[in-house]
């Protein structure tokens, strides 16, 4: 029987915990594995504990998604001079260096060998490298990243001037590449282990990574976005935490080319039955419908399942995206900055 719009997607949706674990679980393993004799270039998470107090207890996170640069943050946020803290995902990190917004502190999660170092700047990328795969240049996410050989010599420009003033919140499971770039920009590292799974599980992968390196583990929700809040949450101790880039889903006018695992979702169903997999949501603060696939989606309800038992206040201010509902402020981002400043 043929599905309807969004029915195979809210079925996979139960079904991501396992898959992400099957994706990335044994990789991140190994990659923890390498980056054992490099954990003495950094610290541990539990340093960071109480870093930027003297910024208040309020927190801006600056996530990668399409609201990003639809609804101009970055210029917002020197407009209003914001003073607080800034937490961005190494995907946001960027947009940030490229616009004069120096982050305070980034994540980085994902422990992909080749696509997460392009956002640090990769002195090895090749013409070839971009032929052979069109992430980047085919999402709706960052326009700069159009010309891709240009915007990845900006990036390595930028975090080298930049990157000794900067903190980053470095996952063990990162990549090869990823390491032996923050290491040579400088940035100061503290290093966390990714809560995979159930650490009381048999054959845990999360059990093993604390048992090689004894870094915290912490729930990052399966995506950096969710990370960098659980730091400001968790690990810095903000009382009141906004969201500004964090959309888990995608603007009605965005191609399915345009989405990030458009690719996986030809290669399950086909050019044809997209619609199955992709489901539609009505953000009633804005009064608007956003689509999402079963990924995001995930992201989303395990947020909603952290953001309970936090210890913070949430704000969504990405003014976009389907991020919202209990235990969640959904606020425009000016009055959250001007609210800090009472």
């Amino acid at each position: 029987m043929k599905e309807g719009p969004g029915e195979l997607g809210q079925k996979l949706v139960a079904n991501m915990p396992a898959l992400t674990q099957a994706r990335i679980g044994e990789l991140g393993y190994q990659n923890a594995l390498r980056n054992q004799p490099l954990l003495g270039r950094g610290k541990s998470l539990r340093a960071l504990r109480g870093q930027f107090s003297d910024k208040g207890d309020h927190c801006i996170v600056v996530g990668a998604g399409p609201s990003l640069h639809r609804r101009r943050v970055a210029e917002r946020l020197r407009e209003l001079r914001y003073q607080g803290t800034l937490i961005a995902t190494e995907s946001a990190m960027s947009y940030c260096l490229r616009n004069q917004l120096i982050p305070d502190l980034v994540v980085s999660l994902d422990p992909h060998a080749k696509r997460i170092v392009r956002w640090f700047g990769d002195p090895k990328l090749v013409p070839e490298d971009i032929a052979k795969d069109d992430y980047f240049s085919r999402q709706d996410m960052d326009p700069a990243f159009a010309d891709e050989l240009r915007s990845n010599l900006q990036m390595i420009e930028l975090l080298n001037q930049h990157g000794k003033k900067m903190r980053i919140a470095l996952a063990t499971s990162a990549s090869e590449a990823v390491v032996d770039r923050v290491i040579e920009t400088g940035m100061e590292i503290f290093w966390w282990n990714p809560m995979y799974d159930d650490p009381n599980a048999p054959d845990s992968v999360t059990a093993k990574l604390q048992a090689l390196n004894r870094m915290p583990c912490m729930n990052a929700g399966g995506n950096v976005g969710s990370a960098c809040w659980m730091m400001a949450d968790a690990v810095l101790g903000k009382k009141h935490v906004a969201l500004t880039g964090i959309d888990f889903s995608y603007y009605g006018d965005t191609p399915y080319r345009s989405t990030q695992y458009y690719r996986d979702a030809v290669d399950l169903v086909g050019e044809e039955a997209l619609d199955s997999i992709f489901m539609r949501v009505f953000n009633p603060h804005l009064e608007a419908w956003f689509y999402t696939d079963p990924a995001y989606m995930w992201y989303r309800n395990c947020f909603m399942e952290m953001v309970g038992d936090a210890s913070c206040k949430t704000y969504n201010c990405t003014e976009g995206g389907i991020l919202f509902g209990d235990n969640i402020t959904f606020l425009p981002l000016d009055k959250y900055v001007q609210g800090t400043r009472s």
